[in-house]
């Protein structure tokens, strides 16, 4: 039986996955996103690359049967299983700028990046490091023009997604802390890892 990891609200979590392990994330009560990013387990500047996954599985959607690829060309994870199959690789990880001037809130407030860095910071990853991520469960919208909006998730409680690792790993992972992409309210992201 694999144990249940639990990410709390506008919080992050950071692990190590050998090759061929099998990681699910869950979104265990509905409409909240997880923000993703991965690092050579061997190499950290070789990671995850939104550009790169988007020009070799020819998609902005990502889903089940695609791969997450890095800045070295190399498949890094394989989509296995995806519940609700709304994933989004355009937007950055929020931080504290995104607050003050999407949000136009100048106080102090959580965010994926710092909560990213946090965990990172252990295995020697710094700020300036973390690439975009693989925002898990975000609903973004875009019109004819491109103009790019933020819904709220349509995950449904229990929701999960489900990633091989193709080469040994470092995960970031975060219940993320933005209001826009989480319908206005924070709830806990799951985790479990399986080995082969």
């Amino acid at each position: 039986m694999n144990v249940t990891n639990i990410i709390p609200p506008q919080s992050g979590a950071a692990f190590k996955l050998n090759k061929g392990d099998i990681l699910t994330v869950i979104d265990p009560l509905g409409k909240q996103v997880s923000d993703m990013v991965l690092f050579n387990g061997g190499d950290i500047k070789e990671r995850i690359s939104s550009g790169k996954t988007m020009d070799f599985e020819e998609t902005i959607l990502l889903t089940t049967g695609n791969f997450l690829w890095s800045n070295r060309s190399n498949k890094m994870m394989e989509i296995l299983e995806d519940e609700n199959g709304r994933n989004d690789f355009l937007l950055a990880p929020c931080s504290p700028e995104t607050f003050k001037i999407m949000y136009n809130n100048p106080s102090y407030h959580p965010s994926c990046l710092e909560n990213l860095f946090k965990n990172l910071m252990h295995y020697n990853i710094n700020k300036d490091d973390i690439p975009t991520a693989f925002n898990i469960f975000m609903n973004v919208q875009f019109d004819t023009n491109g103009r790019l909006k933020v819904l709220p998730p349509t995950t449904k409680p229990g929701d999960l997604i489900r990633f091989k690792a193709k080469m040994d790993l470092i995960v970031g992972l975060t219940a993320c802390s933005a209001e826009d992409s989480n319908g206005g309210t924070f709830k806990p992201i799951h985790y479990t890892i399986a080995q082969p």
